[in-house]
């Protein structure tokens, strides 16, 4: 059965008082009466079990077009309209796509060959399930640096303590590969001979297959709720600090060191301090060419920045770097001759699936619930702020199923995790990207290198990658010439930003996230728990009423007082409430109500010793300072809720000052407002239901029940 709803009319109570035609009337106050909601739960139940069991060949179709969103758009695609700007958007990200790619294995400790992987998945699986048009899916960089985290914790149990220092070499078959520098050991579920290479792109799948299944997860629970406690401040600190670890993960390639990536809390710290150590074993060819990259990198980016509005297509820097080193690096012979560390040999074509390890998922499930936040906050967040700017809507729970099955399938591909990237989806939009095609031109691409090309990346110097990896950090580094900026717009934002980005540097990324957030749960109980609370004046000639100590000329009138409270009334700041609204209105009814006492008690001493004949006795009059208001309005308009702690304060605070004859009114409650205070029974059977619609009301009545020289009685 339906829900039934009776819809009661808007009616006038009047309040009447016997008093002389002379005087003003109380002015009539009107009052909703709330819509009673009759609902019968179990007929609501079952509605809802037959709809959600029900099927139509619409409701299969939509629902099978809903799950792979690439059956409704595909078939309606513009070819004369959007293929030229997918194609041109495509081959642009898929040239610059190739060399990060093969850059940000090494920040995930992989081999290059796993990155290429996971740019090509990604972007072929968020084609099918993806919603948003524009953003380009991929290798990013900080959660790259999280998984090789996790990847070096887990080769240090494993008991690989060192990284190759020879590049490994792959079998002809391509299923297994040795690598004499290390130790083997015996993988569980092949049965084969593993090496470091091998165990590492095992633990990053194992730790991308968990992640895909908690975004998974997330969206079938519909918990995206998350992100909202992922503030843009906060965000903004944590990608700040987590790229000084990716800088000083990567300083060593620059350098040409040898040393051990360091792990938990203080790497970055450790890290540096391993650096100078060895500072003296510095390979002088790789600082050369790092020198070298970095000059014609860095003007470069800076050109296609400054004039990207100009460029049809940024200009491929990174990929005429990677080709100008990588043959300077052969024919120069640098590995041979000075010692240089390359990346060696990328095969091509693709290895056999390979499931995740099972028994390693209880040790990285806490890793990987830290990577999937934030590989689908920064997803949803993009997806959004691409769709509104281009006039489009996009689905947030399918976009966390998209972003989910480009871990989930992927890691029985040796890839590793991927999510959204700005920098790329900034190039993707600005070359003309029209449609997710465009994703899979930019997956074409990457498909030639995996099957042609790889090989000849054989002699790239890593410290060449290393320094596109830096290079790529430019945006995030900057955010700091924002922070006199975002001081003055909020004080709170900016320390969020400063205490995220502090402790992602220096302790950790993860517990930089943690630390991070919970922080910015303090703020908001913080700001909550000490909020403002501010006397109002009416504004001349109108019925609005503004904070006194903001505007001036405001009316004010002598005997009200008008407290606003900017927060919710709950356990945390009951007692704020109490001695902000004292303070504010000049009387705490306590103190009142006890200097009252203690005048009559004084006064019935004097009068029984003055009956008893005591001459002598002095009488002293303690009189009790006639009060300057009769009414306090409350503006609620600013509590969003009430717990029961709030119930019980405004039931105390109505109380005490009616002790002492001050009437409490409060006025713009919201619904959940007053149906908590109906449901606390704030007012008692019998007495006037006075919660007012506006603060004008609440005064006018005041007045007039006031000066009526009765109608202000509790019986009235």
């Amino acid at each position: 059965m339906a829900a039934e709803a009776e819809i009661n009319h808007v009616h006038s109570t009047f309040e009447l008082a016997e008093i002389n035609d002379d005087k003003p009337k109380c002015r009539p106050r009107i009052s909703l009466e709330p819509v009673q909601r009759h609902t019968n739960v179990k007929a609501y139940l079952m509605k809802k079990v037959r709809k959600a069991c029900s099927c139509t060949p619409a409701r299969a179709k939509d629902q099978i077009t809903s799950f792979l969103p690439v059956l409704e758009w595909l078939p309606k695609y513009n070819l004369k309209a959007n293929i030229l700007g997918d194609l041109m958007s495509g081959l642009i990200v898929g040239i610059l796509l190739v060399p990060q790619s093969i850059a940000y294995s090494l920040l995930a400790g992989q081999e290059p060959i796993y990155g290429l992987y996971t740019a090509f998945f990604a972007s072929i699986i968020y084609f099918l399930f993806g919603t948003s048009r524009h953003i380009s899916v991929g290798i990013f960089g900080i959660l790259c640096l999280m998984i090789g985290e996790v990847v070096d914790r887990e080769l240090h149990r494993a008991g690989f303590e060192m990284e190759p220092s020879v590049p490994s070499s792959y079998h002809s078959d391509m299923s297994v590969y040795v690598d004499n520098s290390t130790l083997g050991l015996m993988n569980q579920t092949s049965q084969v001979l593993c090496d470091r290479s091998c165990y590492a792109i095992t633990v990053g799948a194992t730790v991308t297959f968990v992640a895909g299944i908690y975004q998974v997860a997330m969206g079938f629970f519909q918990v995206g709720f998350v992100s909202v406690y992922l503030s843009d401040s906060l965000l903004s600190g944590f990608v700040t600090g987590a790229s000084f670890t990716v800088l000083t993960s990567q300083a060593k390639y620059l350098l040409g060191l040898d040393i051990p990536r360091s792990n938990g809390i203080g790497s970055l710290i450790t890290t540096w301090i391993n650096i100078f150590r060895n500072i003296h074993k510095t390979n002088l060819c790789d600082l050369c060419t790092s020198c070298l990259c970095l000059l014609v990198l860095i003007p470069t980016k800076e050109v296609n920045e400054r004039f990207k509005t100009k460029l049809k297509a940024p200009l491929p820097t990174e990929l005429v770097v990677v080709v100008v080193a990588t043959l300077a690096s052969h024919f120069g012979k640098l590995q041979e001759k000075y010692g240089s560390s390359v990346a060696g040999h990328i095969p091509t074509g693709f290895l056999p699936p390979q499931p995740p390890d099972w028994a390693m998922i209880p040790s990285v499930a806490v890793d990987a619930l830290a990577i999937a936040i934030i590989g689908f906050a920064t997803t949803v967040s993009l997806s959004e702020m691409f769709a509104k700017k281009h006039g489009y809507t996009v689905k947030a729970n399918q976009e966390m199923y998209a972003i989910g099955f480009c871990n989930i399938i992927p890691s029985f591909f040796h890839s590793f995790t991927a999510s959204a990237a700005l920098a790329k989806t900034l190039v993707k939009e600005s070359t003309g990207c029209k449609t997710q095609v465009s994703g899979v031109v930019s997956a074409l691409v990457i498909l030639l290198v995996l099957l042609v090309i790889a090989p000849l990346f054989y002699s790239l110097q890593k410290c060449v990658l290393g320094v596109i990896t830096i290079v790529n950090l430019r945006g995030a580094l900057r955010k700091f010439s924002d922070l006199p900026k975002m001081w003055r717009l909020s004080k709170v934002d900016t320390v969020i930003w400063v205490v995220t980005m502090l402790s992602s540097a220096l302790i950790s990324t993860e517990l930089g996230l943690l630390i991070g957030v919970s922080f910015s749960l303090l703020c908001v109980i913080v700001r909550t728990q000490k909020p403002e609370g501010q006397l109002l004046g009416c504004v001349p000639e109108s019925e609005i009423y503004e904070p006194l100590l903001a505007y001036r000329d405001l009316q004010t009138m002598p005997s009200i007082r008008i407290f606003r409270f900017e927060a919710p009334l709950y356990y945390a700041n009951k007692e704020t409430f109490k001695s902000m609204l004292y303070k504010l209105t000049g009387a705490n009814p306590l103190l009142v109500l006890a200097a009252k006492r203690k005048a009559e008690k004084q006064k019935f001493r004097e009068e029984k010793a003055n009956s008893n004949g005591n001459q002598a006795t002095i009488s002293v009059q303690l009189v009790t300072q006639p009060l300057e208001f009769h009414t306090i309005v409350i503006d609620c308009c600013a509590v969003q809720f009430l717990d029961t702690a709030g119930i019980l304060t405004l039931k105390e605070v109505q109380k005490d000052y009616g002790e002492i004859g001050i009437r409490v009114l409060l006025a713009q409650c919201s619904p959940s407002v007053r149906d908590s205070l109906n449901r606390g029974k704030y007012v008692k059977k019998g007495e006037k239901n006075l919660l007012f619609h506006t603060v004008h009301q609440a005064v006018e009545y005041a007045l007039s029940a006031y000066e009526q020289n009765g109608c202000y009685d509790s019986e009235a």
